[in-house]
């Protein structure tokens, strides 16, 4: 790594990837349990990305100022369902024969919401533009990506959305009026 990184910057690159490897792992653990054709989809197109993701992260610190950003594509045609419709019951598993596609897509979620988390608060570390800014992508894409999964635990039924009744939600929603910006940058003269 050049010497040119500061001490914070190095720790949290030392953090960011041997996550990033620890959730390649993690995915590749997961593999084999995948019942589902479109959760299989899923996640090998993030295992890939992954991959991807973590080679030009190392690429863009070994050859500073070489790498970019890379997006990870946004899911299209979403249409959350909100209300609960009798949720199964879960429990912990006896043994890893027990894992299923509720699972496996739990895990995945819970994997991508701790390290959107990870990644941003990283970046607020980071001096190096280029860096900084691959990091807050990867946050980002992290989001997309748990958002990917929530989107397909959704509409199987594994995450339901719990809703309040209108009222309740109108009532609290409404309490936010906008702010008067004329007065902002005026004293008040006190006669």
């Amino acid at each position: 790594m050049p010497a040119n990184l500061g001490a914070h910057e190095t720790m949290e690159l030392h953090e960011i990837l041997t996550h990033t490897i620890d959730g390649i792992n993690q995915l590749q653990l997961y593999r084999p349990h995948v019942k589902d054709n479109q959760l299989k989809n899923i996640l090998d197109n993030q295992i890939n990305f992954a991959y991807q993701e973590y080679n030009n992260m190392v690429n863009a610190i070994s050859q500073r100022g070489r790498g970019e950003a890379i997006p990870y594509r946004k899911i299209g045609n979403v249409s959350p369902s909100y209300g609960l419709q009798n949720p199964g019951s879960v429990a912990p598993n006896i043994s890893a024969d027990e894992i299923d596609d509720r699972d496996i897509a739990s895990g995945m979620l819970g994997m991508h919401k701790s390290s959107a988390v990870l990644k941003m608060t990283a970046s607020l570390e980071f001096a190096d533009p280029l860096l900084r800014r691959m990091v807050q992508q990867g946050a980002m894409n992290c989001s997309e990506q748990a958002f990917e999964v929530w989107n397909f635990m959704n509409q199987k039924g594994y995450y339901q959305v719990p809703t309040m009744k209108d009222m309740t939600t109108e009532t609290m929603i409404n309490t936010f009026q906008p702010a008067n910006m004329g007065q902002m940058g005026q004293t008040k003269h006190i006669s």
